[in-house]
């Protein structure tokens, strides 16, 4: 008679010292970028009523942040390349707290639209740079880790517009609260530097697809253009909601709604602080429903939590409002990034850079819109594109992934 014996499968080793510490590294790094950002953004109604700007003004001088980062974009790769993702995305972030400072101090809607377009483009280099080091310690891991680096990059936006929100209720002038902002964060990335991966990106490279036509030009075809068009139309529905939380929620609490400069800054912290936590929750959410239902039901979420908030304006439903949109699009980019790169017949990557590409015309268009319409009418209906881009993300969920059925 034969006996079975279980033998246990070898367990894999855990991440090494050095691995942990980088990645404790990387999320440093996305903390950084976070908060930075997010110290700027509550000063913005200051700022427009100090160079007493319209809304129109405003939002095109938002928008520069976004030309800045598209035109930058181009150049990302080269610098990797050259000087490696760790030492780009710290010199990025280090020279993105230089802009900030520039905001603080800009004296004319000129100077201020220019050191926004500064800031953008140097943002947009450090967030290729941290993802790219921050794919380098997964790949070291064995496992996808890179959303929790994006869940502390919300916790470095909440931990930002907390300190604006509490350098504004001191009267701590920006002049003077950036300029600390900028110092505390850079000195943190220095530090950060000495604790990510040594050596070239490439000795942790991920594969390529060498393979007979590979080239990926034969996948443009019409269905595939298609679900590139959707998949961005998807994730710029998630940059419209952050977009409306970043450039108007502080100056819509305080200008419409009455709120003190102090309590309105919460509108852009309920959004991201409600974005970090459906990030923390969406993976599960996502291997038992599947990207397409999260995405749907996020969706319903956004329409009606921002539709309620506008069509019943109060400070207490409008703070609720911003925190329902985030939640509802806290999954919509990595969904729409990981849709797009699982493509059929396009070459590996080709998808993900597309989407990637296209997604931050949704941060160069939305604010003049938004702006445009605040002018002919009122910001309440300019900021009626929140929950439209939750119905928009409602009838486009489907060219997401369903869920995925576990077989064993």
């Amino acid at each position: 008679m034969c006996t079975l014996v279980h033998v246990p499968a070898p367990s894999l080793p855990g991440p090494s010292r050095e691995e942990r510490r980088a990645r404790a590294a990387v999320n440093a790094l996305f903390l950084t970028n976070g908060a930075l950002i997010a110290n700027v953004v509550p000063r913005y109604p200051e700022i427009k009523a100090d160079l007493a700007i319209d809304n129109a003004a405003y939002g095109i001088a938002i928008a520069a942040s976004a030309a800045g980062a598209i035109v930058a974009g181009l150049g990302a790769a080269a610098l990797l390349r050259r000087f490696g993702s760790a030492r780009t995305a710290v010199t990025g972030t280090i020279l993105t707290a230089l802009a900030t400072v520039l905001v603080a101090f800009a004296p004319s809607l000129a100077l201020f639209a220019g050191a926004l377009l500064v800031s953008g483009a140097l943002d947009s280099i450090t967030d290729v740079a941290q993802n790219s080091h921050g794919l380098r310690v997964q790949r070291r891991y064995g496992r996808s880790i890179l959303n929790s680096f994006h869940a502390t990059w919300s916790i470095g936006a909440v931990l930002g517009g907390v300190m604006a929100a509490g350098a504004i209720a001191l009267d701590l002038p920006r002049q003077v609260h950036l300029p600390i902002s900028a110092a505390i964060f850079a000195v943190v990335s220095l530090v950060a530097l000495r604790f990510c991966l040594p050596g070239p990106d490439s000795d942790d490279a991920a594969p390529v697809d060498s393979s007979p036509g590979a080239s990926g030009r034969a996948g443009l075809r019409p269905r595939t253009v298609f679900l590139l068009l959707a998949l961005v139309a998807v994730a710029v529905s998630g940059i419209v909601v952050e977009d409306a939380g970043f450039s108007w929620a502080t100056l819509y609490l305080d200008r419409d709604l009455g709120a003190s400069m102090a309590v309105a800054a919460w509108g852009f912290i309920a959004l991201v602080g409600a974005q970090f936590v459906g990030r923390l929750l969406g993976d599960a959410f996502v291997d038992r429903f599947g990207q397409r239902n999260v995405a749907r039901a996020g969706g319903v979420i956004a329409a009606l939590g921002m539709g309620a908030a506008l069509l019943f304006p109060s400070v207490p439903g409008t703070i609720a409002g911003f925190a329902a949109a985030g939640f509802g699009v806290a999954t919509l980019i990595p969904a729409a990034m990981h849709q797009a790169d699982e493509i059929p017949g396009l070459r590996a990557g080709t998808g993900l850079t597309i989407v990637s590409w296209l997604m931050r015309l949704g941060f160069l268009l939305s604010p003049p819109i938004v702006g445009l319409i605040a002018d002919a009418s009122s910001l309440r209906l300019g900021l009626i594109l929140v929950p439209l881009a939750g119905v928009v993300t409602l009838l486009l969920a489907g060219v997401l992934g369903p869920r995925r059925r576990i077989t064993g």
